[in-house]
């Protein structure tokens, strides 16, 4: 596994296009971390064919059976970084089937579930940020109204702060992106992310 630099950001990308916004969204971000003299890395799911599908053996704990070769680089990334980045468009109210699929075997119960009962229980995501970038072909007023923006905030960024121990969260969503954006449109967002990418480097970078 490589050695990465301190202050290290994982950018988890889904979407099937590689030219989509997000991917922009995606490399923008890094781009912005890097000048900063801190560390991305991009995980881009669908470029990677990662497998999203959960088999029941990763259920038991109690197996003692490895994680997969690709579920351990994965798990090694994460643990070594300070900041997780989520990319992703909002499809049926809620992130991609294939993200689902990643942070349920990523965040496996034998790496970093905390059970509800036992308050005082570490995980490795303990004290990491959560950093979602969100996009959506819809306003934010509607999502707003159709009730799916507070739907996804709680059961996606709330349950995984909780259930994780993570230190921080935060949310950054860019609604009406449909095809043939203006360039002024698209550089606004863009300009978003960067701000949203120096933020997020300044917070980890703060003495502890």
């Amino acid at each position: 596994m490589t050695s990465y630099a301190k202050h290290r950001h994982v950018v988890i990308l889904c979407h099937p296009e590689p030219d989509s916004f997000n991917a922009a969204v995606a490399a923008h971000y890094c781009a912005a971390v890097e000048q900063a003299g801190q560390h991305a890395v991009l995980r881009d799911l669908y470029r990677m064919k990662f497998d999203p599908v959960l088999r029941a053996e990763e259920l038991d704990e109690a197996t003692g059976s490895k994680p997969t070769p690709d579920i351990a680089d994965e798990r090694a990334l994460i643990a070594d970084a300070e900041v997780v980045v989520l990319v992703y468009p909002i499809w049926l109210g809620s992130a991609p089937a294939m993200l689902k699929g990643y942070i349920e075997r990523v965040f496996g119960p034998d790496f970093a579930l905390r059970n509800d009962h036992d308050k005082a229980a570490t995980t490795q995501l303990a004290g990491k940020h959560l950093l979602s970038l969100s996009s959506s072909g819809n306003s934010r007023a509607w999502l707003d109204e159709q009730g799916q923006w507070q739907s996804l905030i709680q059961v996606f960024d709330r349950y995984l702060q909780h259930a994780f121990a993570i230190a921080s969260i935060d949310h950054v969503h860019f609604p009406s992106i449909v095809k043939g954006l203006s360039e002024r449109f698209f550089e606004q967002n863009m300009e978003d992310v960067r701000q949203a990418a120096r933020k997020t480097c300044e917070i980890v970078a703060r003495p502890r």
